[in-house]
């Protein structure tokens, strides 16, 4: 099974994954910062405003027609957090010179150019930002938003989670926040984009039909950043191990579904010994349609729409999700503390044991259909600072059994109980 190879380029880590399993080459680039409410909405619309030119093709529609003449490259990115870190995703597809006949550009070398310039050599007007770009792009960042409360699973997951971490920065939302965006203007905006690229940790990932050395000679005269000569390690996770103290929070909106949420710390971390039990402790509780909270307050109790819960490993934390009838909120919270206790308790049947590891090994192996899966799965051990094989965790859950499980369980400690329901009842 081929594996990244990594070496600094330019201040960057340079990860190359060469193999012949797919048509295409896919590159990705990571830049990451610590969460801080100073900086995360500058940062969140930063990749909204590269996406509309670069210095080569400055206006949209110019950047859009070179992708096109690049055999409809595909250019895109994701704003995401993960542990305390937000991070700019940029990612590249485009296809393989092999399969592109007569062509004697290497298409690699003009996607990594394209990317470059777009990094690098944004469009500037007087040394800021274009205006017009950064103006219309606050009113899409703004729209995604406040978009999320109309989505009210989501809104409800990211309010269990902004009072679970109040006094932490996991409570900010990646895109930033609404209020800070009139305050941005171009010239603002370029200078924050300057200082991201001087202080960030940056990974750039090539998969596909290349080699290392291939990717650094394409790469002479690209990515140079002024000022930037190391690169910036991620600090790994280093959270005191909490004994929470349980909260209630009641929300009232013009909803007729009631969203009862409750989040929880794990006291497990990607770096932990313990994460692969963690796994499948998440995966027995609520991961699966197998799963406890999927049977007991979904299907034999009726009571909930959905039901079910995720495990962020980058922080430690296990969130619960469940959609109900606001009425039979107190019934609902007690199945879901019976299922918590039980876990504690080891009352977990084979069945569930081996269901459990099978989907997550499956799911681990079905990750290699995908060049940015594989790429997602990588950067875990560089942000992490814990290098684990993908073949490791499969062999570690394979040989899991229950006890390291309960082990899991018995330090998971309820934080938070997040309810959203209707403005007529008693808050």
């Amino acid at each position: 099974m081929p594996t990244f190879s990594t070496a600094e380029w330019n201040g960057m880590r340079l990860h190359v994954l060469p193999t012949k399993q797919f048509k295409t080459f896919s590159i990705a680039m990571y830049i990451g910062i610590p969460l801080q409410e100073e900086t995360v909405t500058t940062t969140a619309l930063i990749p909204h405003v590269l996406r509309r030119g670069n210095e080569r093709y400055p206006d949209t529609k110019q950047f859009r027609e070179r992708l096109d003449d690049l055999y409809g490259a595909g250019f895109g990115f994701d704003i995401v957090k993960r542990g305390n870190y937000q991070i700019v995703i940029l990612r590249m597809d485009i296809v393989n010179d092999a399969f592109v006949s007569g062509e004697s550009e290497s298409l690699l070398d003009a996607a990594l150019q394209f990317l470059s310039e777009t990094v690098c050599h944004p469009v500037l007007d007087h040394g800021a930002f274009r205006e017009s770009y950064v103006a219309s792009e606050k009113e899409t960042l703004r729209k995604r938003i406040e978009a999320i409360v109309n989505n009210k699973i989501q809104y409800a997951a990211e309010r269990c989670i902004a009072e679970m971490c109040r006094d932490e920065p996991y409570r900010l939302l990646p895109l930033g926040q609404v209020q800070d965006l009139e305050g941005i203007d171009a010239a603002g905006l370029y200078a924050a984009y300057r200082e991201l690229l001087q202080r960030a940790s940056i990974d750039l990932y090539v998969v596909g039909d290349t080699n290392p050395e291939a990717v650094q000679s394409m790469l002479e005269g690209k990515f140079t950043i002024v000022g930037r000569t190391s690169t910036v390690p991620y600090a790994p996770l280093r959270e005191e191990r909490r004994s929470a103290v349980e909260r209630e929070v009641v929300e009232q909106m013009d909803v007729k579904q009631g969203k009862l949420n409750l989040g929880l710390r794990a006291n497990v971390t990607y770096a932990d010994d313990a994460y692969p039990a963690a796994l499948v402790y998440n995966g027995i509780l609520g991961g699966f349609p197998h799963s406890k909270l999927f049977i007991h307050v979904r299907e034999r109790a009726s009571l909930a729409y959905y039901a079910s819960s995720r495990f962020d490993g980058h922080k430690g934390l296990l969130m619960i999700q469940t959609g109900i009838e606001i009425a039979n909120k107190e019934k609902a919270e007690s199945i879901i503390r019976k299922q918590l206790e039980d876990m504690k308790h080891g009352v977990v049947s084979d069945d569930e044991l081996s269901k459990t590891k099978a989907m997550i090994i499956n799911s681990l192996r079905e990750n290699d259909d995908s060049a940015f899966d594989q790429i997602g799965y990588h950067f875990n051990s560089v942000l992490s600072g814990k290098e684990r094989s993908k073949q490791e965790l499969i062999e570690t859950i394979q040989a899991m059994d229950l006890q390291q499980v309960v082990s899991v369980a018995q330090n998971v400690m309820l934080d938070t109980v997040y309810f959203l329901r209707d403005k007529g009842g008693a808050s």
